[in-house]
């Protein structure tokens, strides 16, 4: 990708050990190597940064005290152990993006929901035909996880508790975090449980939805409410990604809320809109699956429903909270490519409301 957008790119692949030993090793080689470059490369890439952490000083020692006339591109797949070895981040030198999977617009007439839903939106599963190869790839990627981004980065001290929190935290996706309930079930103290969750935000694995946070009238729950960034990567690590899925379950429930979850965290970066995401349970069982704020225009409460036919019983918990906000937009998104509105309520197709939300 990064060879597409820039011509005269000099690239430094750190999965490579001929790059990662000798930069390891002698971070300042990097210096010479770059001062040496002609004027005619415009960029410098260095891919997986993480890798070498110390480079991040080096780079900014090009950039200020030697200003080369290259611009440098640091990608990585850990913020955790660039944090762990207290690398320099580069604060108002750089700028911060997150490249997830495929959002369906990337896709365009190649998007096909069933497959998405299935397994999931990675690049690698588009580039494969048939089930099987989607299945053996999704299986090797947990598996390469677990060995090169968790246990040979030393992220965690075991790994066979890690790789049972790995299944168990699959099988809660898309749920509130139940600290205790998982500490138990994969037999590790809550604080150990925090810390794989936080590993699996800080590896780009998965995000958490926070609560909304401001006063309302109830009492409602505030611990984060948890999805892995790709529908695949979760059955994978559930261990279901080789059944067959159901539009009728529990699960298909869950991963269409993912899916759509996602693809507005996804447009919200990628488009620079600076929307606010949470959500809200209260004690009592009322919730709002999506709570979308944005500045200077109205917060938006949402229902996520997967269903293919929308009934007003799928508003319910929304009317209960209409006094809370003001004046909010209050949406139905489903399946049904029906749209309609009663009692101040849209009920509109997935697509249409990504439409209308993140529009370009």
């Amino acid at each position: 990708m990064i060879k597409s957008h820039f011509s005269s790119v000099h690239t430094i692949n750190l999965l490579l050990d001929r790059h990662e030993s000798r930069l390891a090793r002698d971070p300042d080689a990097l210096i010479g190597e770059v001062t040496a470059l002609s004027e005619n490369i415009t960029h410098v890439f260095i891919d997986e940064i993480q890798k070498v952490p110390k480079l991040c000083d080096i780079v900014h020692h090009l950039i200020e005290d030697k200003k080369v006339p290259q611009k440098f591109i640091l990608t990585g797949s850990s913020a955790r152990k660039l944090k762990m070895a207290g690398a320099n981040l580069l604060a108002g030198r750089a700028l911060y993006f997150n490249l997830y999977p495929f959002s369906y617009r990337e896709l365009g007439a190649h998007f096909d929901f069933e497959k998405a839903i299935r397994f999931g939106l990675l690049p690698q599963v588009w580039q494969r035909s048939g089930d099987q190869s989607i299945i053996r790839f999704l299986r090797a990627y947990g598996q390469t996880y677990l060995k090169e981004e968790v246990w040979a980065e030393h992220l965690v001290r075991k790994l066979e508790p890690f790789r049972k929190f790995l299944e168990v935290a699959a099988q809660h996706n898309a749920r509130l975090i139940n600290y205790s309930r998982v500490a138990t079930v994969v037999g590790v103290d809550i604080k150990t449980v925090q810390t794989y969750f936080q590993i699996l935000e800080e590896t780009h694995l998965a995000v958490l939805l926070e609560p909304y946070s401001r006063s309302i009238r109830q009492q409602v729950h505030a611990a984060p409410r948890f999805y892995f960034v790709d529908t695949g990567i979760a059955r994978t690590l559930s261990l279901q990604v080789g059944t067959k899925l159901s539009a009728s379950t529990g699960e298909f429930g869950h991963l269409f809320e993912q899916f759509f979850v996602m693809e507005c965290i996804k447009l919200n970066q990628y488009l620079e809109l600076g929307y606010r995401f949470s959500y809200l349970t209260t004690k009592a069982g009322a919730e709002i699956d999506l709570i979308i704020e944005r500045p200077g225009q109205a917060t938006i409460l949402m229902e996520i429903k997967s269903s293919s036919m929308q009934n007003i019983t799928h508003a319910r918990h929304l009317t209960g909270f209409r006094d809370d906000f003001e004046d909010p937009v209050m949406m139905v998104v489903s399946q049904d490519e029906i749209r309609s509105t009663k009692d101040g309520i849209i009920y509109l197709n997935w697509r249409d409301a990504l439409n209308e939300i993140f529009s370009a």
